[in-house]
C-alpha cells in the first residue's frame, strides 16, 4: 500500500469526525431530535473529539455539547457525570479564542440549569479559568465568559460570592467600557446578577466603581444595553438607604425620566422598577424623585403601557404615597389616583390588581381629603367587589379589604359611603357606619372621648 494510500485512510477519518459533529452541532439546534441524540448515546460520542487534534473538530464538538446542555438540566447533569468539565476547563485556558467562545457556551449552558450544576462548575476550578479570559484580547472571549459568570452567580448568594472571590467584578466593570456594545450587556447583566443577593455583594459591585459607569449608559441608543443598566442599578439600590443614595448621587435623575418613554416595555419596567427601587426607602428619598418630576412621569408610563410593564409603576407610587401625607397629595395631584383605578379595573391578572389597590389604599389613609380623592373616583366599589368576589386571589382579597379599611377610616364624604349600606358584609359596614357616625353625629365621639367612654373610632 503507497504512502498516498495510507494519508488518504486518515483522510477519511479525520472527514468522517469532522461531518459528525457538524451534523450533531447542527441536530442540536431542533428540540424534536434532542431525545433521539440522547438515546443515541451522543455524549460519550463528542466527549473525545473535544481532544481531537484538529482544532475545528474540537469547537464544533464543544459547540454540540453547548446546545445539547442548554436544552435541559439532564443533558447538562450527563456533561457533569460524563467528567467532561475538568477537559473544558484545561482547555479554556490553552485553546484559541474559538474553542475558548465553545468552551465557555457549554459552561454557561450546563450552569444555568441549577445552583446544584453551577456548583459542579465552580468545584472544577473553571471560575479562576473565566476570570483570566474577562482580560482575553478578544470581546467574544470576554462576553462569553461574563455570560458564564453570571449564569452561576445569578443562583444564590453563595455562588455569587465565589464569582466575587475568584476576582471577577474589577474586569466585568472594566467590559461594560468597552466599545463593544454586546461585551457591555453582557457585563451589566453579570453584575447584576452578583448584586442582587445581598447588600455586601451589591457594595462590592459599588466599590469596583461600577456605578458611575453604568449611570453614563442610561441614555445609550441600544434598548438591550439600557435594559441591563437599569436592571443592574435596581439590584444594587434595593438593598439599603445608602446604597440608594449612592445610585442617586451618580446623578441618574432625571435622565433615568427619559427611559420611562422609550419605545422598549422592557426599558420602561425597569426604570420604573429602578425608581421604586429607590423611593421605598425614605420619605427623602422619594421627595426629590417628586421634584424630579419623576411621579408624573411614572403615571404617565403606567398610562402608556399594560399587564406587568405597569406593576413597578404602580407599586412606586404606593411607596411614595406610604412615607407622608404630603407625598401622597404629590400623587393625587399628579392624576395617579385616577390612573390606579383604571389598573385596577382593567387588569386581569390578580397580582397587578392587588398592587393597584394596596397603593390606592396608601394613599387614601391619611386624612379625610387624601380619602375623597380615591372615593370621588368610584374606587370603592371596585375594591368592594373584588374583595367579595370568589374569583378573586387570596392576596387580591386581603390587600382590597384592608385598602377599603384605610380608606374608610378617614373618608367623610358620605355619597361615597351611601352604596356601602346595602352592599357590604358586617365586617366592612361597621367601619361604613362609624363614619356616618363620626360626620352626622359628631358630638357623640367628643362626649364619649372627654368622657373616657368605650364608643371610639378604633373599630
Amino acid at each position: 500500500m503507497s504512502q498516498r494510500q495510507v494519508l488518504q485512510v486518515f483522510e477519511q477519518y479525520q472527514k468522517a469526525r469532522t461531518q459528525f459533529v457538524q451534523m450533531v452541532a447542527e441536530l442540536a439546534t431542533r428540540p424534536q431530535n434532542i431525545e433521539t441524540l440522547q438515546n443515541a448515546g451522543v455524549m460519550s460520542l463528542l466527549r473525545p473529539l473535544l481532544l481531537d487534534v484538529v482544532p475545528t473538530i474540537q469547537q464544533t464538538a464543544a459547540l454540540a455539547l453547548g446546545r445539547l446542555a442548554n436544552y435541559n438540566d439532564d443533558l447538562a447533569e450527563a456533561v457533569v457525570k460524563g467528567d467532561i468539565l475538568p477537559q473544558l476547563v484545561y482547555s479554556l485556558a490553552e485553546q484559541n479564542r474559538f474553542y475558548k467562545k465553545a468552551a465557555a457556551f457549554v459552561l454557561r449552558a450546563v450552569g444555568k440549569h441549577s445552583p446544584q450544576l453551577a456548583q459542579a462548575i465552580v468545584d472544577c476550578g473553571a471560575l479562576d479559568t473565566l476570570v483570566i479570559c474577562l482580560e482575553d484580547f478578544d470581546p467574544g472571549v470576554k462576553e462569553a465568559a461574563a455570560w458564564a459568570l453570571g449564569y452561576i452567580a445569578r443562583h444564590n448568594a453563595e455562588l455569587s460570592q465565589a464569582v466575587v472571590d475568584a476576582g471577577a467584578v474589577p474586569l466585568l466593570v472594566l467590559c461594560i467600557q468597552e466599545p463593544e456594545i454586546a461585551l457591555k450587556r453582557i457585563a451589566a447583566s453579570a453584575l447584576s446578577d452578583i448584586s442582587k443577593h445581598s447588600p455586601e455583594l451589591a457594595q462590592t459591585v459599588v466599590d469596583a466603581g461600577a456605578v458611575a459607569h453604568l449611570a453614563q449608559m442610561i441614555l445609550n441608543p441600544d434598548a438591550k444595553l439600557k435594559r441591563q443598566v437599569l436592571s443592574a442599578l435596581s439590584q444594587i439600590a434595593k438593598h439599603s438607604v445608602d446604597l440608594a443614595e449612592m445610585v442617586v448621587e451618580a446623578e441618574i435623575f432625571p435622565v433615568v425620566l427619559t427611559c420611562l418613554k422609550d419605545k422598549d416595555e422592557y426599558v420602561k419596567k425597569n426604570a420604573s422598577t429602578l425608581i421604586r427601587e429607590i423611593a421605598k426607602h425614605t420619605p427623602e428619598l422619594s421627595q426629590l424623585i417628586v421634584n424630579a418630576g419623576g411621579v408624573a412621569a411614572v403615571i404617565d408610563c403606567i398610562g402608556s403601557c399594560k399587564g406587568n410593564i405597569r406593576l413597578p409603576g404602580i407599586m412606586m407610587l404606593g411607596y411614595v404615597a406610604a412615607h407622608s401625607e404630603n407625598l401622597a397629595m404629590a400623587v393625587i395631584i399628579s392624576k395617579g389616583v385616577p390612573q390606579l383605578s383604571i389598573c385596577l379595573s382593567e387588569e386581569p391578572e390578580d397580582h397587578i390588581k392587588a398592587a393597584a389597590a394596596w397603593a390606592l389604599g396608601q394613599i387614601g389613609r391619611h386624612t379625610p381629603e387624601h380619602a375623597r380623592a380615591v372615593a370621588v373616583t368610584n374606587t370603592l366599589p371596585v375594591l368592594l367587589s373584588l374583595y367579595m368576589s370568589s374569583e378573586s386571589s387570596e392576596d387580591l382579597q386581603v390587600k382590597s379589604k384592608k385598602a377599603i379599611k384605610n380608606i374608610l377610616q378617614k373618608c367623610t364624604y358620605l355619597p361615597a359611603l351611601e352604596p356601602f349600606l346595602y352592599d357590604a358584609p358586617p365586617n366592612i359596614l361597621k367601619h361604613v357606619v362609624g363614619q356616618f357616625s363620626k360626620v352626622l353625629f359628631p358630638w357623640i365621639f367628643r362626649y364619649t372621648s372627654a368622657e373616657g367612654g368605650q364608643l371610639s373610632t378604633n373599630y
